[in-house]
């Protein structure tokens, strides 16, 4: 099969490939014509998106790796790099959530939400950032989120990564502003239909489902293969993200209580259910796969009223401020 330059014959690195929007990626970039080389802890997870990203006519390299080992993450740089001869592009993906009343979740449990979530993207940006600098040039991206504007209550370690990607980034980006082939690329999806929250630790006793209105995550991939494409500092997918961000940053204290009142009342309503590790300290089992399925509200269905809605908010508190200072 013949693919367009320009990703053709490029070599991509994906963590957290195995399902969600890793593995929607791995087959958007296959698609595109680049090799991939696809990182998580399930190998006949990855062994699946392997043979299909194959089909598209590319190659597909599967290392079964932690992102919270360092040396791991070394290992995936050098065997990417054997096998392709060098890294185009990396993604720091992989993600895992906690969720529970701050002092009810266990500090295991939170270390390992902000190993997997801050350290892991630590660990991937150390491992490659040489071999860019040494070929002055490469595209890393880092999947963040909505969550990394605005605060997730009941999932205090997932808030405190994803704030910290935000800064990790920045800083990044701006002391490697002097190497002008290295991009540092931040990607900011709105919520998103994937299997993250099923397999995420669950410690409310509750059952847990994903805030509406959800996103394809197709949609997120695509937005990587145009990074990869045409690099930029930061991209939102999804009007919603950038309501409820802007909705924050005019409103914080208002917007993070609403949250927080929104997830109790939802807590309060929910079938109870055991508590669960999740896929915190193993990988999850059962069928891998892109979406979640959660069906209900989608975004194209409530994103204009959720993003009005914030906004007026937003421009409220901002005309209440102004007043109460004069």
């Amino acid at each position: 099969m013949n693919h367009p330059y320009p990703l053709s014959q490029k070599t991509v690195v994906i963590t957290g490939a195995s399902s969600g929007v890793g593995r929607a990626a791995a087959l958007a970039f296959a698609e595109a014509g680049a090799h991939v080389v696809l990182a998580a802890r399930r190998q006949d997870a990855l062994e699946e998106v392997a043979k299909e990203c194959r089909t598209k006519g590319i190659e597909a390299e599967v290392v079964v790796t932690d992102v919270g080992d360092p040396q791991a993450m070394k290992t995936l740089a050098a065997q990417a790099i054997e096998r392709f001869g060098g890294i185009d592009v990396w993604i720091n993906n992989a993600g895992v959530g906690a969720v529970g009343e701050f002092t009810d979740t266990p500090i295991a449990a939170h270390e390992r939400v902000i190993r997997t979530n801050l350290l892991g993207y630590i660990n991937g940006a150390y491992a490659v950032l040489p071999h860019f600098k040494e070929r002055q040039a490469g595209v890393l991206i880092n999947t963040l989120s909505v969550g990394a504007w605005a605060p997730a209550p009941y999932s205090v370690a997932y808030s405190a990564s994803k704030f910290g990607l935000r800064g990790f980034s920045e800083a990044l980006r701006a002391e490697l502003s002097h190497h002008e082939g290295i991009h540092v690329c931040d990607v900011f999806p709105a919520f998103l239909d994937t299997p993250g929250i099923a397999h995420a630790g669950n410690y409310t006793g509750r059952e847990i489902k994903p805030i509406g209105p959800l996103s394809d995550p197709r949609r997120v991939a695509q937005a990587m293969v145009r990074l990869a494409l045409q690099p930029r500092d930061a991209v939102t997918v999804g009007a919603a993200a950038s309501a409820v961000k802007w909705g924050h940053g005019l409103a914080p204290g208002l917007v993070s209580s609403l949250l927080a009142r929104g997830v109790q009342a939802y807590l309060r309503k929910a079938p109870p259910v055991r508590k669960t590790a999740g896929n915190l300290f193993e990988p999850a089992s059962g069928p891998a796969r892109i979406d979640g399925h959660y069906g209900g509200v989608k975004a194209r269905n409530v994103v204009v009223p959720l993003a009005a809605g914030l906004a007026l908010l937003g421009a409220g508190m901002w005309a209440l401020s102004r007043k109460g200072g004069r």
